[in-house]
C-alpha cells in the first residue's frame, strides 16, 4: 500500500471503537502514554518501524513496540508525547513526521492508557537509539499487518472476563499484546 493510498483509506474510515478494552483495568491506577506508529513509504509501499525493547528495561523488556512512553507534566498533548518519545528514543525529528490521526485509546492489562498516534515519517540517513531503551529498529511491511493469515488470536481470560491477545510474527520477531493489537485496529481502519 502506497501512501497516498493509506491516506485516503485512513481519512475515509469512520473511527471504531476499540475492542480491546479490559473493563477491569478500570478500578486500578491507570498511567497515561502515547505511541506513535510511525509509517514510512519504501518502494512504493508503506512500512510500520517498530522498535525492540532494551532487555534490562523493567516493564516489557525485548518486546516489539512502538516508540513512545508515559505523557510527562509538561506535555500538552498525546501528540507531543509520542513524538517527543520517538525523538527520545530513536531520534526521529518531529518534524520528519506528518501527524495524520490518531485511534482509540488502548488500555493494556499492566496499568497504561495508550493514545496512539499515526503518522508517515521521512526518510532520515541515521536514526539514534538510546541503548537505555531500544536495543533495535526494525521495518515491517505494512501490508504483513494488512493480512489476516498472519494473525493468530487467542481468547486469554483473567479476572473472570475474557479477552483477545494478539500475535504478528514476523521474520523471528514475535509481535504480540498491545502492539498487535493496535496495529489490529490500525488494519480495521483501513478495511
Amino acid at each position: 500500500m502506497k501512501a497516498q493510498d493509506f491516506l485516503n483509506k485512513f481519512h475515509l474510515s469512520p473511527t471504531l471503537v476499540n475492542q480491546h478494552l479490559p473493563k477491569f483495568i478500570v478500578d486500578q491506577d491507570v498511567k497515561q502514554s502515547a505511541v506513535l506508529i510511525p509509517l514510512i513509504e519504501v518502494n512504493n509501499a508503506l512500512q510500520v518501524l517498530l522498535t525492540k525493547r532494551a532487555q534490562h528495561l523493567k516493564h516489557h523488556p525485548g518486546q516489539i513496540s512502538f516508540p513512545g512512553g508515559k505523557v510527562e507534566p509538561t506535555d500538552i498533548s498525546p501528540i507531543e508525547t509520542a513524538l517527543r518519545e520517538a525523538h527520545e528514543e530513536i531520534g526521529l525529528k518531529p518534524e520528519n513526521v506528518q501527524v495524520i490521526g490518531q485511534l482509540d485509546n488502548y488500555q493494556t492489562l499492566t496499568g497504561f492508557n495508550i493514545r496512539p498516534i499515526v503518522g508517515l515519517i521521512q526518510p532520515q540517513e541515521k536514526y539514534i537509539i538510546d541503548q537505555n531503551e531500544v536495543a533495535e529498529i526494525i521495518q515491517v511491511p505494512l501490508q504483513h499487518f494488512i493480512n489476516k493469515e498472519q494473525h493468530v488470536t487467542l481468547m486469554v481470560e483473567r479476572k473472570q472476563l475474557s479477552y483477545p491477545l494478539h500475535f504478528m510474527p514476523y521474520q523471528g520477531h514475535n509481535i504480540w499484546g498491545a502492539t498487535a493489537a493496535i496495529l489490529n485496529d490500525l488494519c480495521l481502519h483501513l478495511v
